[in-house]
């Protein structure tokens, strides 16, 4: 498959540059520096007079030395997180060139938390998060058939592209071990890489479940304080994230327990869990764009409440709940969860989304049954 280089987030990153600097975080070989060469206008990203990457080592000397580009409007810096004066390297261009000049910022980690030594940048910069590829940006008339490459090899652009389950692999392998040994080595204190790997290899049976740190505790003969660290690490280093519950006292709602996902979905399980943990991608990709683009603020949660009824996802405006999502591999008939809450909540819409064809509704309750391709386009999900 032909993926376009283009991004949703270049439009609103373009705009940026005019006036701050522009950073763009994101997992590892989701397609940053693609991104980059994109809009440099260059053939090959490293050997642009106006790219700079840390991780080249020829780069990473005249980073050391402060230097910057001097060729062309635009510059683009790329895993310069790593250098520990990278701030005010950043703050000391935007002081002295801009607007005459502007600086895109990209890095594999949370650029807004590896923040090592320097001046503040606060009201210099934007931040933009750029998600694995979804169905409307490969198409945006998307088709089962896209939805089954997609579940099949994740939305990230190589496996993707070659569409192959033999380089899906490889490259799940080989991703993994660099962010472990190569992220980790350059930005976090952790000295038992072992014990990482196996509670890695321990998260993709736990997606779309309630997370338990003290059962991950147990299976890992670790500390609690040990497995909450780790999981945020993995999360500052774009491998998961978690949900927390929704709800009000009136339906009982549980108030803790969070629900872990993977940013590359196809680590998750075949069948159900797959499938939702690609919907909760792209949910959080939703939020994260209309955060980064708009300002709005949103979060992605869940409904669950003490008798073990759950609707996999709500969506907040504003803190306050604008949609929920329930996930169903096949096409089924309105979940009984779902009636449930739409009953007993003020969230103003209901949708069930299923890998089939069927789309119809209950006018009563305010509940749509629908594909998930459907849903893309109604919403105009990135």
């Amino acid at each position: 498959m032909a993926l376009p280089e283009a991004r949703y987030i270049e439009a609103a990153v373009r705009e940026d540059l005019r006036d701050k600097l522009v950073f763009v975080g994101g997992p590892r070989q989701v397609g940053k520096t693609t991104f980059a060469r994109h809009l440099l206008g260059a053939v090959r990203g490293s050997d642009h007079a106006a790219y700079l990457n840390w991780d080249v080592p020829t780069h990473r000397q005249r980073i050391l030395r402060e230097e910057v580009p001097v060729e062309g409007r635009l510059c683009v810096f790329d895993e310069i997180h790593k250098f520990p004066r990278w701030r005010r390297l950043m703050k000391g261009f935007y002081d002295r060139f801009y607007p005459r000049r502007q600086a895109l910022v990209v890095g594999s980690a949370r650029l807004d938390y590896y923040r090592k030594g320097g001046d503040s940048l606060q009201g210099r910069y934007h931040y933009h998060r750029l998600h694995p590829y979804s169905l409307r940006e490969i198409n945006s008339n998307p088709t089962t058939s896209d939805l089954a490459l997609l579940l099949a090899f994740g939305g990230f652009p190589e496996p993707l592209s070659k569409g192959t389950e033999r380089a899906w692999r490889r490259w799940q392998r080989d991703v993994g071990t660099r962010v472990l040994q190569e992220d980790l080595r350059d930005l976090e204190r952790v000295q038992e890489l072992g014990l990482l790997e196996l509670l890695l290899d321990a998260l993709p049976q736990r997606v779309g479940s309630p997370l338990s740190l003290q059962a991950l505790r147990e299976e890992l003969q670790v500390s609690h304080d040990a497995v909450r660290r780790w999981l945020t690490i993995f999360e500052r280093l774009y491998l998961c994230f978690r949900i927390a519950p929704f709800g009000s006292p009136r339906i009982r709602a549980v108030k803790k327990e969070q629900k872990l996902y993977f940013w590359d979905w196809s680590r998750a399980p075949t069948g159900g869990a797959r499938f939702e943990n690609l919907v909760a991608a792209q949910l959080l990709k939703y939020c994260h764009a209309r955060e980064d683009q708009e300002g709005v603020t949103m979060e992605l949660c869940y409904l669950r409440d003490t008798d073990k009824r759950e609707v996999d996802f709500v969506v907040l405006e504003g803190r306050r709940p604008s949609f929920a999502v329930e996930c169903k591999t096949g096409e089924r008939a309105i979940s009984p969860h779902a009636r449930y809450f739409r009953a007993r909540t003020t969230i103003p819409r209901f949708y069930q989304v299923h890998l089939g064809t069927k789309s119809y509704g209950d006018a009563e309750l305010d509940v749509r049954v629908l594909p998930f391709a459907e849903l893309t386009t109604e919403l105009e999900l990135p």
